[in-house]
């Protein structure tokens, strides 16, 4: 399984790459066109990413429109399964959370990030840890 997270933050970068580890490879970036690049390169070596863990707030393109612009790759290609996307992020205001879900992300997990709603998400998402 691979797994990327998309923060311009360190920390973060870190504590999502060490939570996460368990669960398959995962990969890092530090923003949304970053992020949209590795997106569309796995997708046509056919090594599609399982999840993708997406800040809002970053320099370059933020978590939104990363989102949309993914959500209008996936469309534009004919993709009957898009990729979950679990928007992590400071951000709890209504408008925040509200516009995630209309854009397409399947969760929404407000830092700082409880390892158990992590993983939370995970199961229910479908995904186990690596024996």
């Amino acid at each position: 399984m691979k797994i990327l997270v998309v923060d311009d933050t360190l920390l973060a970068r870190q504590l999502m790459s060490h939570a996460l580890r368990p669960y398959g490879d995962v990969d890092v970036v530090v923003n949304g066109e970053e992020a949209l690049e590795v997106f569309k390169s796995s997708l046509k070596e056919k090594t599609p990413y399982s999840v993708i863990f997406l800040d809002i707030m970053m320099p370059e393109m933020d978590g939104h429109e990363a989102l949309r612009q993914i959500r209008q790759w996936e469309d534009s290609q004919g993709i009957k399964e898009p990729v979950p996307v679990v928007m992590t992020t400071a951000l709890g205001d209504k408008e925040n959370i509200l516009s995630s879900f209309k854009e397409g992300c399947e969760h929404y997990l407000v830092k700082p990030i409880e390892l158990a709603k992590l993983f939370n998400i995970m199961t229910e998402l479908g995904f186990s840890k690596s024996s």
